[in-house]
């Protein structure tokens, strides 16, 4: 009896497969469990494209390439007379009204989502869903706000041979006390200039990272919901054995087709991520080194893939927080 249930359900389990795969045949090979779909590859290579159409674009442009630019600054000279561009300007008010409080805005748009969008009424998906809000979140704060004193960022800048000026008299005597502890927040607040390392380049990091967190969240959420794209994601099982997705999810692929797959929390996490890219563009031509901008980029990818893809291959961690649309 036991056997005949096994089989029943291994049985279930394969044809969910081939439903989730009518086009595909059966020794088409499954996406692998340790790399992004195809489908998430194919969002994820926008970073990358903006950074290098950015960066291309500061070159050949005349204006761009004539604008004084202050390497410590890590921007172009502020004074509007100079300034290559509006966006170019720190005081801008999309740099200081949403990329200053970026992560906000992302936090804002996940919860509208979550609490609004029917593919997510089940608690449990709510609370899923919320625990890889606080992985990504807490990734975020330690790059860029704490971790355990200064942010990864900062100790980064250190590490690289950086300091902050004000603390030279004290270095040359033999005292780094000031250079070691302070960040690079309170260097410039005490008038001071950070300046002789590496700086990963924070906007890229936050905008890179904000912006694939609620692709994920949203993205999965919607294609499920709506079923207008078959479930892609492999993940493995806790005997080791390689499942669709699906083998984990308590509701059918498309149950929400005949609604519309946004709603209003899609919508203003679409409008979100669609500023947020914007604003990546605008970080890509008008500030940081083309090092900077990858060293962000690269920190932003690894933080997407401990709480995105690792679960797919770590049945322990995806049984705590999930994952999207499951």
């Amino acid at each position: 009896m036991v056997t005949t249930r096994r089989a029943a359900r291994a049985a279930a389990e394969a044809n969910d497969t081939v439903m989730d795969s009518p086009s595909r045949s059966t020794s088409t090979p499954r996406s692998s469990p340790f790399l992004p779909t195809p489908l998430e590859r194919a969002g994820l290579v926008l970073f990358p494209a903006l950074l290098i159409f950015g960066t291309i674009f500061s070159i050949i442009s005349p204006q761009t390439r004539a604008a004084p630019y202050d390497p410590i600054a890590q921007s172009h000279f502020q004074d509007p007379s100079v300034s290559p561009s509006y966006f170019a300007r720190k005081s801008n008010l999309f740099n200081v009204l949403f990329v200053k409080r970026g992560w906000a805005w992302i936090t804002v748009a996940f919860f509208v989502f979550v609490f609004s969008h029917p593919s997510t009424t089940d608690t449990g998906r709510r609370v899923r869903a919320s625990l890889r809000w606080v992985a990504v979140t807490t990734m975020w704060f330690l790059v860029t706000q704490w971790c355990f004193g200064p942010a990864l960022i900062d100790r980064g800048f250190r590490w690289t041979g950086g300091r902050c000026e004000l603390a030279r008299r004290e270095v040359e005597f033999g005292s780094d006390t000031v250079g070691d502890k302070v960040t690079a927040v309170a260097c410039k607040a005490a008038g001071g200039k950070w300046k002789g390392g590496h700086d990963i380049s924070g906007h890229v990091f936050l905008l890179t990272l904000g912006t694939a967190f609620l692709m994920q969240e949203v993205g999965w959420a919607v294609l499920r919901w709506s079923g207008k794209r078959n479930e892609e994601r492999c993940v493995v099982m806790t005997d080791g054995a390689l499942k669709s997705a699906n083998v984990e999810s308590d509701t059918s692929l498309g149950e929400g087709s005949e609604r519309p797959a946004l709603g209003l929390g899609g919508k203003f996490a679409v409008g979100v991520m669609g500023l947020s890219a914007w604003m990546l563009l605008m970080t890509a031509i008008y500030f940081h080194t083309w090092f900077e901008k990858f060293t962000g980029l690269l920190t932003a990818v690894t933080a997407f893939y401990v709480v995105y893809i690792v679960p797919r291959f770590v049945p322990a961690v995806r049984q705590v927080i999930g994952l999207p649309g499951i």
